[in-house]
């Protein structure tokens, strides 16, 4: 051991401190110390370091580790997919580091080149040359304690079939060739009565319900609830869409970020595939974030914790944070750059739209940009993106075509078929009506009026702007500030500042919209975006990079299409994308002359598939019933706010839902009512291809590939039990077509076989290596120096001769990234959105809320948290009764699966009921004391902490507590039993105190009014104290 001044007295110092430490929190220190001193310390997490994995002599030559390798793979430690830098023991197979990716833009800024090899790319990590920070990526806290997920004593890794009740936790092992055989043909399963199986159910001719056509055919009744997309989404959409043929595939976004992305996606006119904007934060001067709290929380987590750094350091950026609690992106070191703006909680949209108001009075929005009615205008005036701000909306309420825009063909019936369906806008200079893409000058912003249409009618109309203008100025800034509890001058002020940045202001919302009022909040979040026209803009928005092509129609394989693809048809089973107003129970009421709102329960008709609701909707039967139900690697129950105590009781009752299998390593809250319980892969045993977020300016397609062997038991023919085996096999025994010989064609249309998960995924690999220039070969010593070499033979034998060394190039990278220059071109970004933004979204404005029958409007608006009948939350829960309102917040460190992880755990063991100091000196409580928290759905109990960072009037409980699985409750595998953990059910979950919308006579977990996104945030409730 080598000691010198230096060290001494940093071992003082921190040795001092740890003896401090120890007399308020003994353990902690006990640990601490130890990570300094033991030999077998945490396993490589902290202290107790390993043997290097590569050592750099003099000359710069790299001396490999035998006993170790080092591999690029992707993270799932969250929902960022952050690339990552594995480091393996080759002995044992054990993970003893992982770190960030430096080829990465997600990990990495700047990444360093693609064409870098890789043994430069780990010798840039050490001292050799200096290169300081340059190359080197790091993971957080999460990312590395995921890794204890491989070796989890309570990983699930052969098939189980339930032994008792449903959800009263015992199962059997059983072998894969029985698994298959029930889940396909089905039988007296468990002696409980006859259950069809998958086979029976698919049935893509007879309609589930003759009364009610639009439903679809009986093979909707599989419902296939997966998890975000991790990078092996496309599997699973591939059975059950394609092959099997039902309308019911959904994923994570439906109860998390729907709000958000629905939002952005009303202005960005895709509500279909629902993009959505990030800042440029490598060159923006000015952010405003409501409601999510970069490099805190929010996605890419990372990647913007970096990049907001770096520009309050290096660019002098400034930032305000509107959140009802503060958290760690407004710290003491950004000083006044960075602003922390305590809100009500749900009253976000009153904010946003007070300071519409403001910059529509003093003029501050960007006429040069709004004036623009089409991409020719754009282009000839200089702007980077264009909008429908001049465009005519018809404006009388009775018309048929109301809140839709005027049509050229509306006013000369003999025009071109190519300018008939064009919105009309007015000449600036002439007040001329034109067909808006046949203008390439200016047009009028403001103009109210009426025309007479070719047919004889006379209708009002406006342009997008004026009705936009209207709306902000129902309330006053006055009546804005006393709804969000921010002062009227303080609006003004924000407004002020946001507009004085030109195109170098960006603002960006997500979990804080996660209420009633969500959709409309969003849309007023990325609205101000719009009124500075940022879009493809330096210091503005960007949509992304994109992402190389992987599953999808590529240079080599078409990874879309088959012989025999199904395309599904019907109402998905969440009552989502599909108008109240086109389904026969509609149409009945009306035939009879009857009023035919409110429907039973909300739809909503242009939203995505409403997964959320799902598994309320299928045990009610509205619209209808399912037969079976496959989650895979989702947890709703959990998730979902107000879900549990919504199904516990009928989930339970087979008759309500014959079959549930998951797919899942772990017994979480949903699968621990499964029927079967399928093992799957972590996800650095797994083969997957990821796109990145909105943040990353160039394309990126992230792998990700078994790093490690995979665990899980294997069927007969030796293939490992995971989420693809399970889909081909059945898929296989029922017939269905994607599957099996002559699966996946080739661009020359040769047909490939899908029998393995690798049939898929190498393919997937060969489209990003040839999307484009294809990358180089890589040789042999690279290949080993990563462990990718492990596949050498499998690469081989699936792929064609000048594929697999090219594939194995971009497993050696960790997957396929642009250049960090590539981002960026003539002074704006490079990869631009080209979409015209709606300042008006007619799609919104022509749907009706199914409670009323009032028309939704079409801009952003203010109208508070509601039930899906218009009700005012705060008029049916008043605040007299219930004077808080309850917000989910979430750390650096804690997801959902978080408290599973042992040494996050260790971290930060529980959560707490957080309160405002002055709330809890009123209800006389201290940090500590135990309380009950009520809603109108459930109570929770817990330990308050008091502190400054809460707004009033605000509960603030930290996401990741208070399971009921996952460890948290004793179950039984044959007769091996699992004793609860009790550390693992510590704390308190917020969803727990979500309610069903009292408004719906079919049980309904409260959500958005217009798109059905959930409410976990801004529930109200109340605190009693608890006996000491």
């Amino acid at each position: 051991m080598i000691l010198n001044r230096r060290s001494l007295l940093l071992g003082g110092t921190t040795l001092a401190a740890l003896g401090a430490m120890s007399h308020g929190f003994a353990r902690t220190a006990r640990d601490v110390i130890g990570g300094f001193t033991s030999p077998e310390a945490a396993r490589g997490v902290t202290g107790g370091a390993h043997a290097p994995e590569y050592s750099i002599d003099a000359a710069g030559t790299l001396t490999r580790n035998p006993d170790q390798r080092v591999a690029y793979t992707m993270c799932e430690g969250c929902t960022t997919k952050c690339g990552v830098r594995v480091r393996i023991d080759n002995r044992s197979g054990d993970i003893l580091r992982v770190t960030g990716n430096p080829y990465s833009p997600l990990s990495a800024d700047p990444h360093i080149a693609y064409d870098k090899p890789v043994e430069d790319s780990y010798a840039g990590l050490s001292g050799h040359g200096e290169t300081g920070l340059a190359g080197r990526s790091t993971a957080c806290g999460r990312g590395n304690a995921a890794l204890a997920k491989y070796r989890d004593p309570r990983r699930v890794l052969k098939p189980l079939k339930r032994a008792g009740g449903r959800g009263d936790g015992h199962w059997v092992e059983i072998e894969w060739e029985q698994l298959i055989e029930e889940v396909v043909e089905g039988g007296d399963l468990f002696g409980e009565g006859h259950v069809d199986g998958l086979r029976a159910i698919r049935d893509l001719e007879t309609p589930i319900d003759p009364e009610n056509p639009e439903f679809g055919p009986k093979a909707n009744q599989l419902v296939v609830m997966p998890v975000f997309k991790n990078g092996r989404l496309m599997m699973a959409a591939r059975f059950a869409k394609m092959a099997f043929g039902t309308r019911n595939l959904v994923g994570h976004r439906s109860y998390c970020g729907l709000s958000m992305r629905a939002g952005y996606a009303a202005l960005l006119d895709n509500l279909k595939k629902q993009p959505h904007l990030k800042p440029d934060y490598r060159h923006a001067e000015y952010m405003l974030f409501v409601g999510t709290a970069p490099g805190n929380a929010g996605n890419p987590f990372k990647l913007q914790g970096t990049l907001m750094a770096r520009a309050r350091s290096e660019n002098g950026a400034r930032y305000v944070v509107v959140d009802p609690v503060l958290t760690n992106s407004v710290t003491q070191a950004s000083g006044d750059r960075g602003r922390w703006q305590p809100i009500r909680p749900g009253t976000d949209g009153a904010l946003v739209m007070g300071m519409i108001r403001w910059i529509l009075e003093a003029e501050r929005y960007d006429r040069a940009f709004l004036e623009r009615p089409s991409r020719a205008a754009a282009e000839a005036g200089g702007e980077l993106s264009h909008s429908n701000a001049t465009h005519l909306v018809i404006d009388s309420a009775d018309a048929p075509e109301a809140g839709r825009f005027l049509r050229w063909g509306q006013l000369d019936p003999g025009a071109d078929e190519a300018l008939a369906g064009e919105p009309v806008c007015l000449d600036a200079a002439t007040g001329t009506p034109m067909p808006a893409g046949a203008q390439s000058d200016p047009a009028i912003l403001f103009h109210e009026d009426s025309v007479t249409l070719a047919d004889g009618r006379t209708v009002e109309v406006a342009t997008s702007l004026a009705l936009l203008r209207r709306e902000a100025e129902r309330k006053t800034l006055d009546a804005y500030a006393e709804d969000c509890g921010i002062p009227a001058e303080r609006i003004a002020e924000l407004a002020r500042e946001f507009t004085s940045y030109g195109k170098r202001a960006a603002a960006d919302c997500h979990g804080g919209t996660m209420h009633a009022a969500g959709f409309y909040t969003a849309y007023g979040v990325v609205m101000l975006n719009a009124l500075v026209g940022n879009l493809n803009a330096i210091g503005g928005t960007t949509a992304g990079g994109g992402s190389f092509k992987a599953v999808a129609k590529g240079p080599r394989y078409d990874l879309k299409s088959f012989p025999g693809k199904v395309k599904p048809r019907g109402v998905d089973a969440g009552r989502g994308g599909f108008a109240y107003e086109r389904t026969s129970e509609y149409k009945r009421k009306v035939a009879a002359g009857e009023n035919p709102y409110p429907a039973r329960a909300p739809w909503h008709a242009f939203t995505q598939p409403m997964g959320a609701h799902w598994l309320a909707s299928l045990l009610e039967g509205y619209p209808y019933k399912a037969r079976a139900l496959v989650t895979w690697s989702s947890n709703p129950v959990y998730g979902v706010a107000g879900l549990r105590e919504t199904i516990d009781e009928k989930i339970r009752d087979p008759r309500n839902l014959p079959l549930m299998i998951s797919i899942d390593a772990f017994i979480n809250e949903t699968s621990t009512y499964a029927d079967y319980i399928v093992p799957d892969r972590i996800f650095y045993e797994a083969w997957g291809w990821t796109k990145p977020w909105g943040a990353v300016t160039v394309k990126d397609a992230t792998a990700r590939w078994p790093v490690v062997d995979c665990l899980t038991g294997t069927t007969p023919d030796g293939r490992h039990i995971d989420m693809e085996t399970f889909f081909i096999d059945v898929a296989k025994r029922m017939g269905l077509p994607g599957f099996g010989e002559g699966a996946i064609p080739d661009a020359e249309g040769q047909l490939h076989p899908l029998h393995r998960a690798e049939d898929f995924w190498l393919r997937a690999g060969a489209n990003v290596a040839f999307d484009g220039d294809p990358v180089p070969e890589a040789d042999d010593a690279e290949m080993a120096l990563t462990g990718v070499d492990r596949f050498a033979d499998l690469m081989r034998a699936t792929l064609k001769p000048e594929e697999w060394r090219r594939v194995g190039y971009v497993l050696n990278r960790g997957g396929r990234f642009e250049a960090h220059a590539a981002g960026y071109a003539d002074g704006a970004l490079r990869h631009r959105y080209g979409r015209t933004l709606q300042i008006w979204n007619e799609t919104v404005a022509s749907a009706r809320n199914s409670m009323t029958g009032a028309r939704f409007t079409g801009c952003p608006t203010w109208q508070g948290p509601r039930l899906a009948d218009g009700t005012a939350l705060d008029a049916e829960f008043p605040r007299e009764e219930w004077p808080f309102r309850v917000v989910s917040t979430k750390s650096q460190l804690f997801s959902s699966s978080g408290p599973a992880l042992k040494h996050l755990r260790k971290l930060r063991g529980t959560n707490a009921i957080g309160l405002n100091r002055e709330d809890a000196a009123a209800l006389g409580l201290e940090t500590g004391d135990r309380v009950r928290l009520s809603s109108p759905g459930g109570t929770v109990e817990g330990a308050v902490l008091a502190r400054a960072g809460v707004a009033p009037g605000t509960v603030a409980i930290e996401h990741g507590f208070g399971h009921r699985e996952l460890g948290a409750r004793t179950y039984r595998i044959g007769a091996r039993v699992f004793e609860k953990g009790l550390s693992l059910a510590a704390g308190v979950n917020s969803n727990d105190l979500g309610f069903q919308d009292p408004s719906a006579s079919v049980p309904s977990v409260l959500a958005d009014p217009v798109v059905g996104s959930i409410a976990r945030q801004a529930i109200p409730a109340r605190i009693e104290r608890l006996p000491a």
